[in-house]
């Protein structure tokens, strides 16, 4: 049995993939996926502790506050920004290992999130057994995501950087198209392209929160930038990241095509700024992806060689502190449940604050253990 080796982190002036030992770790990816991490956190706290005030998709900015609008945006971030790194991961994965081999990794690592997301994942929402509703969320697009890389990664780094372009690019020319419930093509478009219910068996049925097919092209995008992260990359992630911003701006100002809900000029500043930002995510739009991952790839750019330590921690076992924050919310709210909601956008942030320490906590001990574990399993979490 091959034996993990444990983390080395590594400076963004790394200059050759095929230095870095195996089981090294890029410290701007560990970092950048604990920032987005912990804005994930921020909004599922809101979804826990704020039921009362539920956001739309996009946003009602009529009956949204600005500072729970501005909360949302900021979540917006996690999904695109996660999926992208689990591409470039994916790419440092594979170096000095047959594509046959990456493959199956990723085919087996994205079964088992589909199996984690229906079962753990999905009971620690709710506590119950069985759950009327499944919901398929971002655990469940990530695993469908990684199986479908591992089909991709036997074709060339330019086909595969196309084939995820036009899949960004071109989804929203499918919008129009619909199936009605019942009708044969209603659950594989509820699946791949819009958010529906899909009957089980009697009494459960599923909801597809996040349709694949976008998530798909974003995996295949990030795998494709792969190799810059075997040399210098700074230059070329901020030139990226500018040019995703700058065709957002341009796509979302002439309210064409890149998503489906237009923006208008509001009373005020603010308002304008929001309903510009208010962007479609499930499924995400053309324009929600350029916003978010431009928005990545200059963190990326810009991250400090030797910045963000703490983040590296939970960017180093990001499915356990997925799992481990779920439960922990959903129990702290039983536990409060007598106080009813918080009074404010505000408590949220200062709830996710006062999280975040025990969480961090539980995390590094799980990532020491994990780097040196004699396991096979554990590298699937």
């Amino acid at each position: 049995m091959t034996r993990v080796q444990p983390a080395i982190t590594m400076p963004s002036g790394a200059t050759s993939a095929a230095a870095m030992p195996p089981g090294a770790r890029i410290a701007s990816i560990d970092g950048l996926r604990g920032l987005v991490m912990l804005l994930m956190l921020v909004d599922h706290t809101r979804e826990t502790f704020f039921i009362g005030h539920q956001v739309a998709d996009p946003m009602d900015l009529t009956t949204t506050p600005p500072g729970l609008v501005f909360t949302r945006l900021a979540a917006h971030l996690c999904a695109p920004i996660f999926v992208a790194l689990t591409g470039i991961a994916a790419w440092l994965y594979g170096q000095g290992r047959p594509a046959a081999a990456t493959a199956g990794f990723l085919l087996r690592r994205g079964l088992f999130l589909i199996v984690l997301e229906v079962t753990v994942v999905g009971f620690g929402w709710s506590f119950v057994l069985p759950p009327p509703m499944v919901f398929l969320q971002v655990i469940w697009a990530i695993g469908w995501s990684m199986i479908s890389l591992a089909a991709l990664v036997h074709l060339p780094r330019g086909w595969i950087a196309a084939i995820g372009a036009a899949i960004v690019i071109g989804h929203n020319a499918l919008d129009p198209i619909a199936f009605a419930a019942g009708s044969p093509g209603h659950v594989p478009w509820a699946i791949l392209h819009d958010r529906g219910i899909i009957d089980l068996w009697p009494g459960t049925r599923a909801r597809t929160s996040y349709p694949l097919l976008p998530w798909i092209g974003v995996i295949a995008l990030g795998h494709a930038i792969g190799p810059w992260f075997a040399a210098r990359r700074a230059r070329r992630l901020a030139l990226l990241g500018i040019a995703l911003l700058a065709a957002c701006c341009v796509l979302r100002g002439i309210n064409g095509y890149g998503d489906p809900t237009p923006w208008r000029i509001g009373p005020t500043a603010l308002a304008t700024v929001m309903g510009f930002l208010n962007l479609t995510k499930y499924p995400p739009s053309l324009d929600f992806l350029l916003l978010t991952l431009g928005v990545g790839a200059l963190l990326l750019a810009a991250w400090p060689a030797r910045g963000g330590r703490w983040l590296s921690v939970l960017g180093g076992a990001p499915l356990f502190f997925y799992v481990l924050h779920i439960y922990a919310l959903h129990l702290l709210r039983l536990a409060t449940a007598r106080f009813g909601e918080v009074p404010s956008v505000g408590w949220l942030w200062l709830i996710a604050a006062a999280m975040t320490p025990p969480l961090w906590l539980a995390t590094r001990w799980f990532a020491a253990r994990k780097r040196t574990s004699r396991r096979w399993w554990m590298r699937y979490l």
